[in-house]
């Protein structure tokens, strides 16, 4: 079973131990039967004071067991799950972007929100079955110490019972599979429906539209799940009735034949009735494991999926860049949405100078937000290499190389936390800047944290600002931040800020539509269908020449 296996590799010892004390609490629950059927098949016995003391140590030991192994359990698989979250949060930040994006976030959180919970409520059973295994199979001892015949018997019709139960359950299986795919699309729908709110308001066929894939593919998840659990409860009712015929023949059939008295037929009657509640326990808890099983696989496949690459290694305490960067003949392939064909961005040939204030024009869909990407060590070249001072930079310094730069792209997140920033005096510095983008009277920081981010577009990409402000790097990435300014604030952000962080020794790369603005950069650079068509310094007059407009 891929649970057992999966808490046997976190810590074989303390699993072993726990399953033991579930199996010895199990035997304690046998060993009470006996000393009770003991006792009513010659009740002379019961009055033995060695019965009562030997009935009462079992009554102390089993609670102790059961209490031992549970916890053992509860405190290995929250440790199992706690470093399963942190080793899977790690994966995903070290794993190339590239990779994350084609995985997509709502896979992600599926595992992360659904499959982690899965295993977590399945380790909590295992205690529980350990004991219901170790009942059954002293019961089935003790069984067989009382008649071997009778023992045989129950063999048969147990074997009968698996049997019948086992092929069932492995279509059920399938359908469980099923129900978990469709999960990753229907957390796709969730985000589109808390994401997409206000387009989905303001366009009533592109909202019914939605809610009918919604709903399709919400029928399909319930569907399978139905199915499924239907499959274990039929074949769990059929395991409980084939108990009650096994008790039936003992009770109708066993006296005709040998003549067995009415109180050895008890006796068998007492072992069997006391084997199929635990029995029918075990049958029930078979669909959570499957389930486990089920989110262990999903688990471990992304996780291989996230390992395939090699990981990046961090010399960000050993090695700081800093400098002139060269691309030299750099290129990327990818997929663009909705078309089949693959666009090749470069060959890239291009170069930043410390200070340099560099503007990068062209078309949507010109490959602008990728060759940023590419330039910040996000994305690793297919070919060509980056240089920083004639270094090349690769897959065992490309994290100390991302340290140069701040970024905003055009769909930044923006943490409520300053995260990472060890500035002195952080406090006052922000509330200089807060003043300077014109939040001071909306947002303050207060013990390294924003007081709020419920702001518009526009403002919440001046919080962004601001946190590229104080992280303080050498390079700063700017992917279409002034789209959603106010006039006002656009000419504020190409004529006082752009110029002061270039005054700074600050290089900076600002990716803009805003022609009236190109004139304020030291160079423009122009990409079109993945190639640089224009690279040069800016005078006015020769962008113009080149086909862009300068108002």
């Amino acid at each position: 079973m891929e649970l057992i296996r999966f808490i046997v590799r976190f810590s074989k010892r303390t699993a072993i131990l726990a399953i033991a004390a579930g199996i010895v609490g199990g035997a304690c629950n046998t060993a009470l039967l006996a000393v009770v059927n003991s006792a009513l098949r010659d009740p002379q016995k019961a009055a033995f004071t060695w019965l009562i003391w030997i009935f009462g140590g079992f009554c102390i030991l089993l609670p102790l067991m059961r209490f031992f192994s549970e916890y053992l359990l509860l405190r290995l698989g929250q440790d199992a799950l706690f470093e399963m979250r942190h080793q899977l949060s790690r994966q995903i930040l070290a794993a190339p972007l590239r990779r994350l994006e084609e995985l997509g976030s709502a896979r992600l959180l599926a595992t992360l929100t659904d499959d982690v919970p899965v295993i977590a409520n399945a380790l909590l059973q295992i205690p529980i079955l350990s004991i219901n295994l170790a009942v059954i199979a002293c019961s089935l001892i003790y069984l067989g110490w009382l008649s071997l015949t009778v023992l045989l018997a129950v063999l048969a019709f147990m074997a009968l019972g698996i049997a019948c139960y086992l092929f069932p359950v492995a279509k059920a299986e399938v359908y469980l599979r099923g129900a978990r795919e469709h999960m990753d699309a229907l957390l796709h729908h969730f985000r589109a429906l808390t994401e997409g709110a206000k387009e989905l308001k303001l366009h009533r066929l592109r909202r019914d539209a939605f809610l009918t894939n919604l709903r399709s593919t919400a029928f399909n998840f319930r569907k399978e799940t139905v199915f499924g659990y239907s499959i274990y409860l039929g074949a769990a009712s059929w395991g409980q009735t084939m108990g009650f015929v096994a008790v039936g023949l003992l009770v109708f059939a066993l006296p005709a034949i040998y003549g067995t008295s009415l109180q050895v037929i008890i006796g068998y009657v007492i072992v069997i009735l006391f084997i199929m509640t635990p029995l029918q326990l075990v049958m029930n808890m078979m669909s959570g494991f499957s389930r486990a099983n089920i989110a262990i696989a999903k688990l471990d496949q992304l996780g291989l999926k996230l390992r395939e690459f090699t990981p990046e290694v961090d010399t960000t305490h050993r090695e700081h860049f800093q400098g002139r960067i060269d691309l030299i003949g750099i290129t990327h392939e990818y997929r663009r949405e909705g078309e089949d064909n693959t666009f090749t961005l470069g060959p890239i040939d291009l170069s930043f100078d410390p200070g340099e204030l560099v503007i990068l024009g062209g078309g949507n869909g010109s490959g602008k937000t990728t060759l940023a990407k590419l330039l910040v060590g996000l994305y690793a070249p297919e070919a060509g290499e980056i240089q920083v001072d004639g270094k090349a930079i690769n897959d065992a310094n490309r994290e100390a190389y991302r340290q140069m730069f701040s970024v905003v792209f055009s769909d930044f997140y923006l943490f409520d936390s300053l995260l990472g920033i060890e500035a002195q005096q952080l406090d006052q510095h922000a509330h200089s800047y807060l003043q300077r983008l014109q939040l001071a009277h909306k947002v303050a920081v207060k013990d390294m944290a924003l007081t709020t981010t419920s702001l518009s577009q526009g403002q919440r990409k001046r919080l962004a600002l601001l946190t590229a402000y104080l992280e303080d790097r050498s390079f700063y990435v700017f992917d279409e931040w002034a789209a959603d300014q106010d006039p006002l604030f656009k000419e504020v952000f190409y004529l006082q800020l752009l110029p002061e962080l270039k005054a700074r020794g600050k290089t900076v790369l600002v990716i803009s539509h805003d022609e009236r603005y190109y004139y304020v950069a030291d160079r423009f650079v122009k990409l079109d269908y993945g190639m640089i068509v224009l690279d040069e310094t800016q005078p006015p007059v020769s962008i113009a020449a080149s086909g862009v407009t300068v108002s």
